[in-house]
């Protein structure tokens, strides 16, 4: 048997080491040579995977998706059975797990990308339609199951992660206490539970 390659775990790693770097330089000053010295390689190793700091952002928008995914799925998908397995997966949803995988402050950076890069701009939105699809599928399951009787599934996705994106990005303006966060964000949570039209 062949030797596996070690292709994608390199990539990984290297993903992962400009994520570190972004998070404590930020974004703008990472660089393909930084990168590289953190790792301890040479510059022409990180470039043999990514030829450019472009490549590194495409890559790195999707590890954002890889580590939201694990939020958005975790203990949860395929098993919307009961109101009770809704209301779990949105309270999961506006948990801070966001934050423990992923750092705001790069994530914003990459956000802001958006305005200035095209490919980047066209990779962070199939991010966002991917995450997206995964939402309205949960939210299908609980409407074949006889859980709501909301028909408008796609906008209710919408207005959902509206919600979600809102929250993240106001609280993370403030600094709050636990008991602060905690009552701000049962706000937030509320009112997405008061869009669900529960079935009889």
């Amino acid at each position: 048997m062949g030797r596996k390659s070690l292709g994608p775990t390199r990539r990984l790693e290297i993903i992962k080491a400009f994520y570190e770097v972004s998070k404590e330089i930020g974004l703008e000053n990472a660089s393909i040579a930084k990168v590289a010295k953190t790792m301890g390689i040479s510059n022409g190793l990180v470039m043999h995977y990514f030829n450019t700091k472009d490549e590194l952002l495409i890559g790195l928008n999707e590890y954002i998706l890889q580590q939201h995914l694990k939020v958005l799925v975790e203990d949860h998908l395929g098993t919307i059975k009961t109101q009770k397995d809704l209301e779990a997966l949105i309270y999961n949803l506006f948990s801070r797990k966001w934050n423990q995988y992923f750092d705001d402050g790069v994530f914003y950076s990459c956000y802001a990308l958006i305005y200035r890069n095209k490919a980047f701009n066209d990779s962070f939105k199939e991010y966002l339609l991917q995450l997206h699809d995964v939402l309205r599928e949960e939210l299908k399951q609980a409407y074949n199951n006889g859980i709501i009787i909301n028909t408008n599934i796609d906008e209710l996705t919408e207005i959902i992660f509206a919600l979600i994106d809102g929250s993240y990005y106001y609280m993370g303006m403030f600094q709050q206490n636990d008991e602060d966060h905690q009552r701000q964000q049962e706000i937030y949570i509320r009112h997405c539970l008061g869009l669900f039209k529960y079935a009889d």
